[in-house]
């Protein structure tokens, strides 16, 4: 096992400045502590844990509490946690994950215990419960999402405003005039999520500015649903020829469902995605899609709590900026939109009545 010694030789430092770089306890110049840190690296130096905690007064542990909920895409999810992980760990730390059924009494548990030196939060609602118990607290704390009130807090997330206002503006551009947002399900937008609602609301915004006449629909993202909700966009709208969707489950039998209405993608009807890349291109047709990278949202979550665990960081807000990518399912509106004949499969009563809940003011 190598030792605190041989990481100090290494450097050619003194174990004690060793100490005090992984202590944080004095301030070493950024030379020297680059020199440590590479020592650290090249001889696989791993400090006693406790020993760790009890001379720095750290436990070097980072709390991430994630989702644990049907309605979010998993995938995403994942690739965000393992990048804190992995980031987490380029610095020295470890994560505890935290699921976020246990809501603010969790967050206070590890908050106040002093068993996880920060917090990450996912999935943040706008009014988020988690968030005065980190206030309360003075807990060292980074934010995965945006709340509606983000004063004295660091967040990261992507621009989901930007990103439905991408949308809105590329089919504007192609010509459509009639376009349905296929979202997620209801309870996404009963319970605030920021994240689905910035996007509508940027989505809404724009589409006025550019004079779209637009429809919202919630989705719960099964293949019943979604041909309920597609037939009830073209009962209530036929000329609708764009669909912007963000909700990945919908994707797939959005696809299929204009198929087999007789609409042909992109050629009658334009598909705008806001959804992974890789999930973008495995689509058949490949989706024109909105995209942002998740890992980049774990990353600079965990730079934002460190710089607070280390006093040095001012509260702060950082959007990333979305890029839109167009592929084969998005070209020019048809100069006529013909009225739909009726799907061959209509869904049963109960995803009928899931399906048409009402969009949010």
């Amino acid at each position: 096992m190598v030792t605190l010694a041989e990481v100090a030789q290494r450097a050619g430092v003194s174990p004690s400045t060793v100490s005090y770089v992984l202590s944080g306890k004095r301030s070493i110049s950024e030379p020297t502590r680059r020199r440590v840190e590479r020592a650290i690296s090249d001889l696989g130096y791993h400090p006693n844990a406790g020993a760790r905690a009890l001379a720095g007064k750290r436990s070097h542990i980072i709390a991430l509490v994630v989702p644990l909920r049907t309605d979010v895409y998993v995938p995403i999810m994942m690739e965000i946690a393992i990048a804190v992980t992995m980031t987490a760990r380029s610095y020295g730390y470890d994560v505890l994950l935290v699921t976020n059924d246990e809501g603010p009494d969790g967050v206070r548990r590890v908050a106040a215990s002093g068993l996880a030196d920060g917090v990450i939060l996912m999935d943040v609602e706008l009014d988020d419960e988690r968030i005065p118990v980190l206030r309360e607290l003075g807990s060292h704390a980074a934010l995965i999402g945006l709340p509606a009130d983000t004063t004295g807090l660091s967040c990261v997330d992507h621009d989901f405003a930007t990103a439905g206002a991408l949308c809105a503006d590329h089919l504007a551009d192609l010509g459509h005039r009639d376009v349905a947002f296929v979202g997620y399900a209801p309870q996404v937008y009963l319970r605030h999520a920021g994240y689905a609602e910035r996007t509508l609301t940027g989505f809404r915004e724009r589409a006025r500015e550019r004079g779209l006449r637009i429809l919202h629909r919630p989705c719960e993202g099964t293949f019943e649903s979604t041909a309920g909700v597609l037939g009830r966009i073209l009962d209530d709208r036929p000329a609708t020829t764009g669909f912007v969707v963000q909700n990945e489950g919908a994707l797939g039998p959005l696809l299929s469902l204009l198929r087999t209405s007789g609409r042909i993608v992109p050629e009658d009807a334009s598909v705008v995605a806001l959804c992974p890349e890789q999930l973008a291109e495995q689509s058949s047709p490949r989706l024109t899609a909105v995209t942002g990278p998740a890992q980049d949202l774990g990353r600079r979550a965990v730079e934002l709590v460190l710089g607070r665990i280390d006093g040095g960081s001012t509260p702060e807000v950082t959007l990333l900026t979305p890029v839109l990518t167009p592929r084969e399912s998005s070209g020019p509106a048809p100069l006529a939109a013909a009225p739909s004949p009726r799907l061959p499969a209509p869904p049963s009563p109960a995803d009928v009545e899931n399906s048409h809940a009402q969009p949010l003011p």
